[in-house]
């Protein structure tokens, strides 16, 4: 079999098996963890292949016309480099890893079916992105995983939450992807064509006529589907839905495909000054805005996705520095962390039956009974610190040697500030990075009240997956003397002076966060628990919906803190306040967008109702009045008729006789 009729079998896959698991799902229940697992296991193994094929060599292409438009064709197109072998690969594993851990995490849910065809069509749909040689075939990948999301996070419906979270992650995402897509229609316009190839020549050769204006338009799409600033807001709040789904949108789909799609089209955006230094602003206030949020989250899984938020900027950091190596290593390093992290958070919440980090913080014993659970994430968050030797240290070295690079001015065609910015806050996001894993670490782990009920076993098809991804989340950083040979050839070993400033900065971060846990921990002890405590007599598996509608129950707002031993919230002062609301940016969003889009709906329902009906009224009203009069003369009396012939002459005659004398 050709490496080409292999790479178009990864993404038919997953979309096979998940149209049979949504025909067979209810009327074949013991087909629909074999139709979850099986052709998503086989896609990874494939991809698995392709890349071996593929083996870091000359891109493949292959094409074939899709249908004629009368202008631009749209063509069913591959294209196979070293980026896209691997980032698939990396899609299939975490995908088949979230559909084996979903098997034991969601057993008992009535809407599994349903749920795991849809995790297998959003695998295909991300795989197809990342495959796809033409803009038009990857915006339908791009777009089915958007209305995948939509169901996904809102698995849990009657919960508000879930059922809020999934209607903003919608609106949001496509309030990016309106001039996304006029961005791909003025791109192709310039270049003459939707293929990827058609279009870098362009580029090279000066064919683009507008790069800054199709650039930034391009840029508010990648903004929405990849949680950037200030279209970020989505991205929190979607972790209403159950935690694989989590794992699966912060590690290797959804968020990614932003950061892979401009890393496809980087010659583009370098192209133009302005568009990278607005993509080196977007990452710097994400950066930095994400990391001072997550120190202020009590719920496990909000820390963990305005960490994804984070580490996004990193790759979009890189980007604007025009080094697309270190973004895709990174995102690579970060799929395999970041799904390890959420994963272990599922069974976190499992064992504690509970979100909260501050009712963790109260109860002991956690890590004696998940040490599979606790053992892995103590390294997938020394990863995400960056701590060396871990694959985040090596993979987050590479952006900020980049960032250095073009700060010193060395790297051609990219602007010094954008390399000084994304420095500055790649260092300060470091700090705050280490902070914030500390903190989720100690309050998650070294609970200093009594123990929490015990919930019971994990399931071993959770844990096992925990360790698959263990591997690469320990082992992936020693691919930066590898990799090179796989994407653009540039050095993505770590160089001396960043390594030096990024990891005391990670050191101080965890440092002085050990030490506010503990001046609050004498605190923590002796302040009775606001939060909900695990029920000991509740079912031995408490499911993540329970979860959430207790913590809501709890708090209200799921991510506000209550705990006022937080070390977080000690560190932060009077900032915490606005920190855990997200700077009140949905309020922003409110105040500007929502509120007068309903005032405008308002004053149109009034006009339709209040004017627009009062004239049909009227026009209807007027005749039926006239008709009303009509119909009173008409008695069937002849007597009536000949009197009112009578009248009606005598007054002619009378008037005739006036209009006579007058004249």
């Amino acid at each position: 079999m050709s490496t080409t009729t292999t790479a178009v079998l990864v993404p038919l896959l997953p979309f096979l098996g998940a149209v049979a698991g949504l025909l067979t799902g209810r009327r074949a229940p013991g087909f629909v963890r074999p139709l979850a697992v099986l052709p998503t296991l086989a896609a990874a193994v494939l991809a698995a292949v392709v890349a071996w094929r593929q083996g870091g060599g000359d891109a493949i292409d292959a094409a074939g016309r899709l249908t004629p438009t009368g202008s631009v064709p749209i063509d069913l197109a591959l294209h196979l480099d070293g980026f896209a072998v691997l980032v698939a690969l990396l899609v299939g594993v975490v995908a088949t890893c979230v559909q084996l851990y979903s098997t034991a995490y969601l057993r008992d849910d009535p809407r599994y079916p349903s749920y795991a065809a849809l995790v297998s069509l959003f695998t295909a749909a991300m795989l197809l992105v990342v495959y796809s040689g033409d803009l038009m075939v990857l915006l339908v990948g791009w777009e089915i995983m958007g209305i995948c999301s939509y169901f996904l996070v809102g698995h849990y419906w009657e919960t508000e939450a879930a059922r809020s979270a999934s209607l903003k992650a919608f609106l949001v995402t496509k309030l990016g992807d309106v001039p996304f897509l006029i961005g791909i229609l003025a791109l192709a316009a310039d270049a003459g064509t939707f293929r990827i190839n058609g279009i870098l020549t362009a580029v090279t050769s000066g064919g683009i006529d507008h790069p800054t204006l199709i650039a930034l338009l391009l840029l508010a799409g990648v903004a929405g589907k990849s949680a950037q600033f200030p279209l970020h807001t989505w991205l929190p709040d979607a972790m209403a839905g159950p935690t694989p789904v989590s794992a699966l949108i912060h590690a290797a789909t959804m968020v990614a495909a932003g950061v892979y799609f401009v890393a496809r089209l980087l010659p583009l955006f370098a192209a133009s000054t302005a568009a990278l230094v607005v993509l080196a602003v977007m990452a710097a206030v994400t950066m930095v805005g994400s990391g001072l949020a997550a120190l202020a989250q009590d719920d496990i899984k909000r820390v963990l996705a305005y960490s994804t938020v984070g580490q996004l900027g990193y790759m979009t950091g890189a980007l604007a520095v025009g080094d697309r190596d270190a973004a895709v290593f990174h995102l690579v390093s970060h799929g395999a962390f970041k799904a390890l992290l959420f994963l272990g958070a599922g069974v976190i919440i499992h064992a504690a039956g509970t979100n909260s980090l501050a009712a963790m913080a109260r109860t002991g014993g956690l890590a004696k009974r998940i040490p599979d659970a606790y053992w892995t994430m103590t390294v997938a968050l020394l990863a995400l610190a960056a701590i060396p030797p871990f694959s985040g240290f090596f993979s987050k070295e590479a952006v900020l040697g980049a960032a250095e690079h073009a700060a010193s001015g060395d790297a051609k065609g990219i602007p010094g500030a954008a390399g000084w910015l994304v420095l500055a806050a790649g260092l300060l996001t470091a700090l705050l990075t280490a902070a914030y894993a500390t903190r989720l670490w100690l309050m998650a782990f070294r609970g200093t009240g009594p123990e929490a009920a015990d919930h019971g076993k994990q399931p071993a098809a959770m844990n096992t997956v925990l360790w698959i991804l263990f591997v690469p989340t320990l082992a992936l950083g020693l691919a930066a003397w590898k990799l090179p040979d796989w994407f653009d050839g540039g050095s993505l070993t770590p160089t001396l002076t960043t390594s030096v400033l990024s990891t005391g900065c990670a050191l101080a971060g965890a440092i002085v966060m050990y030490a506010a846990w503990r001046r609050t921990a004498a605190l923590a002890a002796r302040t009775p628990l606001g939060a909900v405590a695990a029920d000991p007599d509740a079912a031995p598996y408490v499911s993540e919906e329970e979860s959430i509608a207790t913590h809501e129950a709890a708090y209200g707002d799921i991510a506000a803190a209550p705990d006022p031993a937080d070390p977080g919230r000690a560190l932060l002062g009077p900032l915490h306040r606005h920190a855990a609301a997200g700077f009140h940016l949905d309020a922003v969003y409110s105040a500007l967008f929502v509120r007068p889009t309903r005032a405008a709906a308002r004053l149109a329902r009034f006009l339709d109702r209040e004017v627009v009906e009062t004239y049909v009224r009227g026009t209807a009203g007027a005749p039926r009045l006239l008709g009303e009069a009509v119909r009173r003369a008409q008695t069937g009396n002849v007597q009536t008729y000949l009197s009112a012939l009578f009248a009606g002459a005598v007054v002619l005659a009378v008037a005739a006789v006036l209009v006579a004398n007058g004249a």
